[in-house]
């Protein structure tokens, strides 16, 4: 029996109520909201925001730009919350399988979320093969997002120790590549984007693809970032689950067991690896949903994933109390 048909046993036998492991300070959650959680994630607390900032990730160009085409030239839209006190943000991934974007429900329903919770929302245009990129396109766009926001903290009235990123499906295999392959930065760079840290201080993956060169990959995703033929080297090189470390940020992962395209496999593997190096985080995994729900709010039980990655982030401080 897989580990996603032993999960879906587990919802089936005990649907009616929510089932809870701890571990390392870490919580792996399969259930469903009760009526007053679900009700006030079906009416979101707008929060006021200011109007959007869009701002090319390289303004000499971009490494490896294919032409000067608005497809070669990444960027970022940034949505601010009205605050006094610098806020967090979040840096938004949307998936495609590295050949697009999902910009409508994994981007910008989610700059609307993020603001709805007090963050700032950041929602990155990445290179992809649709544009004629794969690695590593993606990775520099991604981690230069991270330092961008981080550069522009005082000026955007951003908490520099409260920038987090998700991704969803292969955006969801970005994030888990900027989480485990980050760096501090060149300090001797004339560039001050280029001389920040590239690791975020907490990551959200939602219905990520993980893993490489395995059973259970997404094979579109495989192919559109490191080609047709990639060695085996290559692809155990962006098998997230083999490079998490100890200093990964806090990472909140969920999926659905119903999920056909991306299995389950992928979140759980990671999970596993995160407990293996004491990386503190939670994993949901819910029964319903087919693969890309987004938010998910119409779907009874997977739409608590919002609210209880609310709370995590209220737990960990990243959003106003």
């Amino acid at each position: 029996m897989s580990l996603s048909d032993q999960v879906g046993r587990e919802l089936r036998v005990g649907s009616v109520w929510p089932w809870c492991l701890l571990l390392l300070g870490m919580t792996f959650w399969v259930g469903q909201a009760d009526g007053a959680t679900l009700a006030t994630l079906e009416n979101p607390i707008e929060s006021a925001y200011q109007e959007d900032l869009e701002m090319s990730l390289w303004a000499e160009g971009a490494p490896g730009a294919l032409g000067t085409e608005a497809k070669d030239m990444p960027k970022i839209t940034v949505r601010k919350v009205a605050s006094e006190k610098p806020t967090g943000a979040l840096i938004i991934c949307p998936g495609g399988g590295y050949g697009g974007l999902a910009m409508d429900h994994e981007g910008k329903q989610m700059v609307q979320w993020a603001n709805s919770i007090g963050l700032t929302a950041v929602l990155c245009d990445y290179r992809h093969r649709g544009k004629g990129y794969g690695h590593p396109a993606p990775l520099q766009d991604a981690q230069r997002a991270v330092r961008t926001v981080r550069a522009k903290a005082a000026e955007w009235n951003i908490d520099p120790n409260k920038i987090g990123i998700i991704g969803f499906s292969a955006g969801g295999h970005l994030v888990s590549t900027v989480i485990t392959q980050f760096d501090t930065g060149d300090k001797n760079s004339s560039d001050p984007i280029a001389q920040q840290s590239s690791r975020p201080d907490f990551a959200i993956l939602c219905y990520p693809v993980i893993s490489m060169g395995s059973s259970f990959t997404h094979r579109g995703s495989e192919v559109n970032l490191l080609g047709e033929n990639a060695s085996k080297e290559t692809l155990q090189e962006f098998a997230s689950e083999r490079n998490v470390r100890a200093d990964t940020p806090p990472t909140f992962l969920m999926h659905t067991v119903e999920d056909k395209p991306v299995p389950v496999e992928n979140s759980l593997v990671f999970y596993q690896a995160m407990v293996a190096k004491q990386v503190p985080g939670e994993l949901h995994v819910y029964q319903k949903g087919p693969h890309g729900v987004g938010l998910a709010r119409s779907i009874p039980g997977t739409s608590d994933w919002p609210v209880a990655c609310q709370r995590w982030l209220a737990q960990l401080g990243m959003t106003p109390s």
